[in-house]
């Protein structure tokens, strides 16, 4: 369940965008994670347009039975820009507190390079089956919650590509095709598959990072951002081990 419902919050974040009304420049979306219809997991992002530029803050949280299980709470704010063809984050922070563990990761960027990472506390040592993160690996990268904006001129052109991902320790992308009708979200504008593909960051032989790669099941349903040519996530499920998330946006 710990590792399930960590998962949850992470997916969240990725999700963490939601979709703008018309007109609008700055707004509000409750995400919430839930697992057998239950809730594991709950978020709020704010999202503020200037322009090209934007900036996102947001609180998650453990919810429901999960707190038993693992009690998380966190915050996150990005700055950023939106490029022809991907997000272009600036700064990525993000602080939370998971049992009695305290973190908090800092992350700028430069022109979808990584600069500087800085983890708080820096992170134990790692085995022998880590993949290490190298420099190669942190160009044309973006945060998890840059990453979910997708500028597309329309739907046909958002699930052809991959998202390239990098929270301040684990390397990932998440390549994107387009769902079947079958497997469509009716109230979205496009619903695509995404496949996680480890890169650096993880440990090769961790259980649920397999699975991630080898069997999990993710569908993500976008919709467009009213006045721009972006589009952003509002809703998913994810296989896990232990059973789907399902993932839900709603304006607030």
């Amino acid at each position: 369940m710990k590792q399930t419902v960590s998962f949850a919050l992470g997916a969240i974040l990725l999700l963490g965008t939601g979709s703008a009304g018309a007109e609008q420049n700055s707004y509000r979306v409750r995400y919430d994670a839930s697992l057998f219809g239950l809730p594991i997991g709950r978020a709020v992002f704010e999202t503020n347009f200037n322009g090209s530029s934007f900036a996102i803050s947001g609180n998650f949280a453990s919810a429901g039975i999960a707190r038993l299980f693992d009690r998380t709470d966190g915050a996150v704010t990005v700055t950023g820009r939106i490029g022809q063809n991907s997000s272009q984050p600036q700064t990525y922070v993000l602080n939370y507190r998971s049992g009695d563990k305290r973190k908090r990761t800092t992350v700028t960027f430069s022109g979808g390079t990584v600069e500087r990472t800085k983890n708080e506390p820096a992170p134990e040592k790692r085995g022998d089956d880590w993949v290490p993160v190298e420099k190669e690996h942190l160009s044309g990268v973006a945060d998890p919650l840059s990453a979910a904006l997708l500028p597309a001129a329309d739907v046909a052109s958002v699930c052809n590509r991959t998202m390239r991902v990098y929270d301040g320790e684990i390397r990932a992308d998440l390549v994107l095709s387009p769902a079947s009708a079958r497997e469509a979200f009716g109230d979205m504008a496009v619903t695509c598959r995404a496949k996680f593909v480890p890169v650096a960051g993880y440990r090769k032989n961790h259980s649920s990072i397999k699975f991630l790669r080898d069997k999990a099941r993710i569908l993500v349903g976008f919709n467009r951002v009213e006045g721009r040519d972006l589009y952003s996530p509002a809703q998913a499920t994810i296989a896990t081990k232990v059973g789907t998330v399902h993932i839900r946006a709603k304006p607030i």
